[in-house]
């Protein structure tokens, strides 16, 4: 069978969409969250960058994210989203419509995690960054009511998280190098391409170092010509994966590029949300799933069974983020071939701990819930 005949009877299945997205919980366990009234806060941090972040699309020293917390029962659930201005989101429109539905998520039944995330949905138009800060707190909150790792909620090994890509961000050749240098316990590097400077970007990288690389053009390939050009240069080079050569929009040059070139070709721009996992399996060899642009962890995981479903490799990507967001991504890594969580290690004054890195790989927090803990210094 073709993966386009598999996606044609995938799509003719009715609710085939509605992939598990995880266990039921006891009654027992959740019996007095439903007779006490929650408290929602919000609120929008500003993350300071350690180095000025560049990539085709744009260059900051820092970023505002969205924070809710979800307070019932003597139990706190944090969760992050990080606006993405492409898609008309910024941190105080997504406090906006969180605010608004402030007395739906003080009266909801946060055990039935599922059920809030659809009337949740139903509520709020776009603003799927602030979505995913929601379902994330709720899942946070459920998991510890529970005395359970989130991870152990989707019924997920912590050994199994992969390890983790470390970004460099376009900039001169010297800051490149020393950006390199930095990431010395980082196996597996992710660089930003798709300008005119792509050379001098990747000399500076071989010149301090032979690991594997990914790359990420963020659509900046001019035509599809350019793009297997450049492709096969940066193959000859090591690097193993190329992300969204082209503009999302562009589906129609994308087989035309994969018969020319030799590694895999990641969908990130064009892959928003459940509905374009099917859509783009066609022209893509994977797809990178963003819990910000999907609007939750439910949704993530939704996409990544469909992506697998239909033999694509999985990468679970992120913005620039605290550990909060990055936490709760990689509380799904474990079923990804890759992992790009490293949003949480570009800024200079994370709010929380959560997930770990140790020699690249991803260690998974074991107390309940995300895990989390202030940052001592915040």
């Amino acid at each position: 069978m073709t993966r386009r005949t598999l996606i044609t009877r995938v799509a003719a299945v009715p609710g085939s969409a509605a992939f598990p997205v995880a266990v039921a919980l006891p009654a027992g366990a959740m019996a007095q969250s439903r007779s006490s009234r929650a408290k929602v806060t919000t609120r929008v941090r500003r993350l300071e960058l350690k180095h000025t972040w560049t990539t085709v699309m744009s260059s900051s020293t820092h970023r505002d994210t969205f924070f809710v917390e979800f307070q019932k029962d003597g139990i706190t659930g944090v969760g992050e989203g990080a606006p993405i201005v492409r898609y008309n989101e910024s941190a105080a429109s997504a406090k906006a419509a969180i605010d608004a539905i402030a007395p739906y998520l003080e009266s909801c039944d946060p055990g039935q995690f599922a059920k809030v995330k659809r009337e949740v949905f139903t509520r709020v138009p776009g603003e799927w960054a602030a979505k995913a800060a929601v379902d994330i707190a709720i899942l946070d909150w459920a998991a510890q009511k529970l005395g359970t790792p989130l991870h152990r909620l989707f019924g997920l090994d912590a050994e199994d998280a992969p390890v983790t890509t470390f970004s460099i961000g376009i900039d001169k050749p010297e800051v490149v190098r020393r950006k390199v240098a930095e990431a010395k316990d980082y196996p597996l590097l992710k660089v930003k391409v798709g300008l005119d400077n792509d050379q001098e970007i990747l000399a500076a990288v071989r010149a301090e170092t032979n690991k594997p690389l990914i790359c990420d053009a963020n659509e900046g390939f001019r035509s599809k010509e350019q793009a297997v050009e450049k492709i096969q240069w940066l193959a000859g080079l090591g690097v193993t994966l190329i992300e969204q050569p082209l503009p999302a929009s562009n589906l129609a040059d994308m087989n035309w590029i994969r018969e020319r070139v030799s590694i895999p070709v990641i969908a990130d721009e064009a892959c928003l949300r459940p509905e374009d996992v099917p859509r783009l399996a066609p022209y893509f060899d994977g797809v990178n799933v963003k819990v910000d642009k999907c609007g939750g962890l439910q949704e993530a995981l939704r996409m990544i069974h469909m992506a697998r479903a239909l033999g694509l490799k999985v990468m679970i990507g992120c913005m620039v983020s605290s550990s909060v967001a990055i936490t709760a991504a990689a509380q799904l890594s474990p079923l990804v071939d890759y992992a790009d969580l490293d949003g949480n290690l570009l800024i200079a004054n994370d709010p929380y701990t959560g997930v770990v890195v140790r020699a690249g790989k991803l260690l998974l927090p074991l107390r309940p819930g995300l895990g989390l803990s202030p940052a001592l210094s915040a």
